[in-house]
């Protein structure tokens, strides 16, 4: 962790870098890193209509605050619709880029079907290109990933990703909005690499300095 001072967490919408990375942030955060959170939209548009407009605002800054994140930045971009503002998405990165000059930056996997999460991919890689970077898997969005780096978890750390993910009530109605698979999935990562529980990554770019 000596070398991870900095880590920067690309969410294309509030809540997915809670399941995709939670339990790493939790441990980034016990290890005296400094984590940051973007989110680029928080998805007004697909909030049912008996709840208010900016709910996933609320909820974002109830698990930031939980999970010890630094900072949190929350964009508008508007759902499904990234693909037709990558060049201001871009420009977004390098702006955040210089603001907190990560020494690692998590973002969607290559693999990840959804086209908002394929933007933040494209774009993070480009934004972020001499940083170490990790692709973290959604598996709802996966038909295959590439899983060739993974994040050994305590069981404390995995309850702290539960807790995070928890915060989004209004997401409650999701298949994969429970402890069951947020546990088992960690422990099928954890299975992989010999070990109680684990997250797994891709590796976008690894730099040895």
């Amino acid at each position: 962790m000596s070398n991870l001072e900095k880590v920067l967490v690309l969410a294309p919408h509030t809540d997915d870098g809670e399941f995709g990375c939670g339990g790493s942030i939790a441990k980034f955060v016990e290890h005296g890193c400094e984590v940051n959170l973007v989110a680029f939209s928080t998805c007004e548009e697909s909030v049912p209509a008996h709840l208010p407009k900016d709910i996933l605002a609320i909820e974002a800054k109830k698990s930031a605050k939980k999970m010890g994140i630094k900072n949190l930045v929350l964009l508008n971009y508007k759902v499904r619709y990234f693909s037709e503002n990558r060049q201001a998405i871009l420009e977004d990165m390098v702006k955040l880029r210089k603001q907190f000059d990560p020494t690692l930056v998590l973002m969607p996997n290559s693999n990840d079907i959804h086209q908002d999460h394929q933007a933040i991919h494209n774009e993070g890689k480009r934004a972020f290109k001499t940083t170490k970077m990790l692709g973290y898997e959604l598996p709802w969005n996966n038909f295959t990933m590439t899983t060739n780096f993974h994040t050994v978890l305590t069981e404390s750390q995995v309850q702290k990703k539960i807790d995070a993910v928890k915060c989004y009530e209004s997401q409650a109605h999701r298949d994969y909005y429970s402890d069951e698979f947020v546990k088992s999935l960690a422990y099928t990562r954890g299975t992989q690499v010999g070990v109680h529980y684990a997250e797994a990554f891709e590796v976008i770019r690894w730099i040895n300095f």
